[in-house]
């Protein structure tokens, strides 16, 4: 008997690699939703009996699609495949129903191990092999960053002992000018400190730039059992230690996924209580246009927010593409 299999993922990239990574032969039908109301929708239409769900969506994420799965007891069996991998994500998934959790970038052969222990797999007459999935560049740079991101906030959580509400990345190509206006209008006249980081690779260069919320400090050293006065020195420390965490764990991510690896600079401490649109006149982001990626990282129950940015050199997209055709290969 034909499974009706329902994957649903704001990210086509990720739609394509959950797809690729089933099993060929599977007797089984595959339909796809780009969020989570639409995944619900295509559930009571028949076309979910098995779910492979993505937490971080816009309209429902993946924690509301599981709680009304619950609430309205919906036929559907529930395998989360999510780049956030924070412990306290995977704990949360399994007590509200799911039967595993998955980290992106999805395995074939952990896929078949889950299917096979649910007794999901089923007969194998069916071919899943020409299943087709459009996937254009900018979605592609999100879904990079999006795995890189839930390895970052991992790291970050597992520091700090918290849990890390992850975003949907935002990616897009802007003016260097526009960038600093967006930077303005974010930081909503309030003092911020920053770090900037260059790294480069495999014809891939770019600066990171932490910008981090100075209000969330004392919580921070908090946290962090930090003894004594939260002064400009005890600010500074904790600064890097966050740029140092969220930075390199982001780079390195991306630098997986892509199969490169990336030199960084040495952290550059930008002009400290400072205002927002004087940070990039410090930075070394001298560029006419930029491929953005921003990821606002904040904490759970606590005043913590920071903001990292992503920022690509023009020049740096067809070596940037090159290597997704070859991750979607």
């Amino acid at each position: 008997m034909t499974l009706a299999i329902l994957i649903c993922d704001d990210s086509g990239m990720a739609r394509k690699q959950m797809a690729r990574a089933l099993p060929p032969d599977w007797d089984a039908e595959i339909s796809f939703a780009a969020d989570g109301r639409e995944g619900l929708e295509a559930i009571k239409a028949g076309k979910g009996e098995v779910l492979f769900l993505d937490l971080n969506m816009p309209v429902m994420d993946g924690y509301q699609v599981l709680e009304a799965i619950r609430a309205q007891d919906l036929p559907t069996l529930v395998i989360v495949v999510s780049g956030d991998i924070q412990p306290e994500a995977h704990q949360r998934v399994m007590k509200m129903g799911a039967l595993a959790f998955l980290k992106k970038p999805v395995d074939a052969e952990q896929i078949e191990q889950v299917l096979n222990q649910y007794g999901i797999r089923g007969e194998s007459k069916g071919n899943l092999s020409d299943v087709k999935v459009d996937v254009n560049p900018m979605d592609s740079y999100q879904e990079i960053a999006n795995v890189a991101m839930g390895r970052a906030g991992d790291l970050l959580a597992r520091l700090l002992g918290v849990f890390v509400v992850l975003p949907i990345p935002k990616v897009r190509m802007i003016e260097i000018a526009e960038l600093r206006m967006a930077l303005e209008r974010v930081a909503d006249d309030d003092t911020l400190s920053g770090v900037c980081q260059g790294f480069i690779g495999a014809g891939i260069a770019g600066e990171a730039l932490l910008m981090f919320n100075e209000s969330s400090f004392a919580d921070i050293a908090g946290l962090m059992k930090y003894r004594g006065e939260v002064d400009d020195s005890a600010q500074l420390e904790l600064l890097m230690d966050i740029a140092s965490v969220l930075i390199g764990a982001c780079l390195t991510g991306i630098a997986d996924q892509l199969d490169i690896s990336f030199s960084q600079s040495h952290p550059v401490v930008l002009g400290r209580h400072v205002k927002v649109q004087d940070l990039l006149k410090s930075g070394s982001a001298q560029w006419e246009r930029t491929l953005s990626i921003e990821i606002a990282y904040s904490i759970e129950n606590y005043d913590i927010n920071c903001d990292l940015l992503l920022l690509f050199t023009e020049d740096s997209l067809p070596s940037l593409n090159q290597r997704l055709a070859y991750a979607l290969d």
